[in-house]
């Protein structure tokens, strides 16, 4: 049931606060809703849960109208320039910013929506194949530098996916890698408050290293069905 395991989350993410002096004010507990159905995503939010993450347009953009303003939606994939303009008119966030062109293509779409768009840079702070992700730190600096010239961009933070691995030091490398690169833009003259890391299996290695947004699927809704889609789930 979501109700025990968000209560479980709850303690989980309390007590990783103690342990590492901080403030359980700080986190942003972001549900992942992504192949999940109606249902799940109205009793989460009856629980109090206000941010969603999902990471793909299309869903993303059938959700969000299903349940207007009352919910803050994150955009946590992938994105494609050509889906840009389906996520910029219902995600509050995007988390997954990679590259300049990007940045100029969100830009161009929330002026025309009349929003600030709010944006993460993803970092690659591991070396798996699979992460994806800006590499290059000089790289990062570029396009965060990038994000100033946009008056409808607003850069808040960065975002990483760490290693699957049962290797804690692995992960908090990651983690930490991220934090580090955090404190060096601001010290440049940024004001990025969030650090998005941290997900079921590492979460609490996350707080420990800083993250103020989590994201968390399964350990909110339980595992994933995907023998059916998500339109099959509604």
């Amino acid at each position: 049931m979501i109700t025990e395991r968000l209560k479980i989350v709850k303690e989980k993410i309390l007590k990783a606060c103690i342990k590492s002096g901080r403030d359980y004010s700080e986190i942003k507990l972001i549900a992942v809703s992504k192949n999940f159905g109606l249902d799940d995503i109205q009793t989460a939010f009856n629980l109090g849960i206000k941010d969603f993450g999902e990471n793909k347009a299309q869903e993303l953009d059938y959700k969000s109208e299903k349940f207007g303003n009352e919910i803050f939606w994150h955009f946590i994939g992938n994105l494609q320039r050509n889906k840009v303009r389906f996520v910029t008119k219902s995600a509050e966030y995007i988390h997954s910013v990679d590259s300049l062109l990007l940045v100029s293509e969100i830009n161009k779409y929330a002026v025309k929506n009349n929003k600030i768009q709010k944006v993460l840079l993803q970092v690659k702070t591991s070396e798996e194949d699979t992460k994806s992700g800006i590499v290059d730190e000089s790289e990062v600096k570029d396009i965060a530098y990038y994000c100033k010239e946009f008056k409808n961009i607003e850069l808040i933070g960065l975002m990483t996916i760490a290693s699957f691995t049962e290797d804690r030091k692995a992960i908090q490398n990651s983690f930490s890698t991220l934090r580090k690169l955090k404190n060096k833009l601001n010290f440049e003259g940024f004001d990025l408050k969030e650090l998005s890391m941290g997900m079921t299996s590492d979460f609490e290695i996350a707080i420990e290293e800083g993250a103020t947004m989590l994201r968390l699927g399964s350990a909110i809704f339980g595992e994933r069905d995907y023998s059916k889609n998500w339109k099959e789930k509604l």
